[in-house]
């Protein structure tokens, strides 16, 4: 087998569908290459190593908030009162008042968009039952979409408890409906605006801490639905979260000297209630992918390009070299997957000296 050139780590590889990786490029040799023929021992060698071959890769992103979104006014009048930036809101809990009156927060995907009253139907009733039930307002309402007389009377001992007209009757000047608890991320509106309806009074987030980053499209295998990855937090410390988003559009990233397309992603943490960080804070993902388990892996540069286009290692033992052809697998952690005659754990293979 006639000598042939050295890839010094100059493979290029590209993801695949399924996770898996490619070769799409190999470096040929430049003029510099034409008289470094391999006719002796190179002068540099690393072992075959057999083990799990992982393919990961670490991404910045932002620690914050899901969901973020705007809470409008439901009422006309004067804002007396507003709840604090950085504060949580949870069931029956005070969002703001007008004119002395709370808005309190309910949980439900729908809107609050009408006064509800004895006799209306529709997923806002059903919603609001489902509220006054789990407050202990109301525990033998159907969960139904129907505002019957039984609600009137939970509706009326809720507003009891909180010193307000038993009116039976419920509206967006009493309270709003969210898909859960929320943080407040900034007021928009301060004590003594006026408002009305539809005015925005403030934007809110859930409650829960993310990690939200832009990973470019040839690591998108990496970032599944559902996939458990590492979190390096802003303190140093390091615990796990799992994917839980993942864009279907790709856009130009945000910095100007890298237009490289990539795809939001949003990590969600198994252990929420032990995370700190200020918000918008840097953090670090892992993002591991395909697994390759108990396989022979060398570096990447110690591939050689061979002249019918497939690949050798140069395997040195007992002061000889000899070329062997190889068939790749994936590459990952500088690293590249093996299987070729005669290959084990342990034996030495040239590289590029540094």
């Amino acid at each position: 087998m006639r000598p042939r050139t050295m890839v010094a780590a100059v493979v290029t590889v590209a993801a695949v569908a399924g996770g898996g990786f490619a070769v799409t490029g190999i470096a040929q040799p430049g003029p510099q290459d034409s008289g470094r023929q391999r006719t002796g021992l190179p002068t540099t060698t690393a072992p075959i190593e057999q083990g799990d071959l992982v393919n990961s890769t670490s991404v910045d992103g932002t620690l914050g908030y899901s969901r973020e979104s705007k809470l409008n006014a439901g009422a006309a009048g004067t804002l007396t009162w507003i709840s604090g930036t950085g504060s949580t809101v949870k069931r029956d809990g005070r969002l703001y008042a007008v004119d002395g009156k709370d808005i309190r927060l309910m949980y439900g995907s729908e809107p609050m968009y009408r006064d509800l009253k004895s006799g209306d139907k529709g997923a806002d009733v059903r919603q609001l039952k489902a509220n006054l039930r789990a407050l202990g307002y109301g525990s033998g309402l159907a969960a139904d979409g129907t505002f019957t007389p039984g609600t009137v009377d939970a509706v009326k001992r809720w507003q009891k408890a909180h010193g307000v007209t038993q009116s039976g009757r419920v509206g967006p000047g009493q309270i709003a409906f969210a898909t859960g608890p929320v943080r407040v991320q900034s007021a928009e509106a301060a004590v003594g605006d006026r408002t009305s309806p539809g005015q925005k009074v403030m934007t809110t987030t859930s409650s829960d801490r993310v990690v939200q980053l832009q990973l470019k499209v040839s690591d998108a295998a990496l970032a599944k639905d559902g996939a458990t990855v590492r979190v390096e937090l802003p303190d140093g410390t390091t615990t796990s979260g799992t994917v839980s988003a993942v864009g279907a559009t790709a856009k130009a990233g945000d910095d100007p000297n890298d237009k490289t397309p990539r795809i939001a992603v949003t990590v969600t943490f198994d252990d929420p209630g032990k995370v700190t960080g200020i918000d918008k804070s840097p953090a670090t993902v892992k993002l591991s992918g395909e697994t390759r388990r108990n396989v022979l892996s060398v570096p990447v540069g110690a591939l050689l390009a061979l002249d019918d286009g497939s690949f050798g290692v140069q395997v040195v033992r007992d002061g000889k070299a000899r070329e062997v052809r190889v068939r790749l697998g994936m590459f990952a952690q500088g690293r590249v997957e093996i299987t070729g005659t005669g290959l084990h754990s342990g034996l030495r293979v040239g590289v590029p000296s540094t």
